[in-house]
């Protein structure tokens, strides 16, 4: 028996659960694969808890239907909209500077390259390759180049890296 409406407890799950792994996912990069796991147990839950599916039926579907990326891809998600915004001076500038093209930083291009990329810092630890400083760079330079244009609006990168993200993770 429901007593919630299908977009009630939709709305519900995503003001209470989704926003709770949303919060400071970007941090998320790099965990193991056990604590994304425990991330994951809890968006199923809520997945199946939303659409009263079985825990025997199969969530890729359910995920499909609501429109949710997995957890991992919702941290892909969030720091290709951080570098996003750093590249375009929608953040504070300590994270602008950590997230700066190749051209803009003053290193060589090859004439082959048609499209920027960011310069990557070197690290030397595990630490600091979970920082923004490696990690934002290397996931934009990852987009594929339709993503990489700077002509996007923010609403329209966002549009088109989930569109990009499902065909990916779902294959259509």
């Amino acid at each position: 028996m429901r007593w919630l409406s299908f977009d009630a407890a939709k709305l519900l799950i995503q003001a209470f659960i989704s926003t709770c792994l949303d919060y400071c996912n970007s941090l998320m990069y790099g965990i193991s694969d056990n604590l994304n796991g425990r991330l994951q147990a809890v968006q199923t839950a809520a997945a199946r808890l939303i659409t009263s599916t079985r825990r025997c039926e199969h969530i890729t579907l359910v995920l499909q239907q609501l429109h949710w990326l997995p957890v991992r891809q919702r941290v892909h998600f969030k720091l290709a909209v951080l570098a996003y915004k750093a590249l375009h001076d929608r953040l504070p500038s300590y994270l602008v500077e950590d997230c700066q093209l190749v051209a803009v930083t003053g290193r060589c291009r090859l004439r082959s390259s048609h499209f920027d990329k960011c310069q990557v810092r070197r690290t030397n630890t595990r630490f600091r390759d979970r920082s923004f400083a490696a990690v934002g760079p290397r996931t934009w330079n990852s987009l594929p180049i339709q993503l990489q244009d700077s002509e996007l609006t923010l609403e329209q990168f966002r549009r088109s890296l989930k569109t990009h993200l499902f065909k990916h993770i779902f294959g259509h």
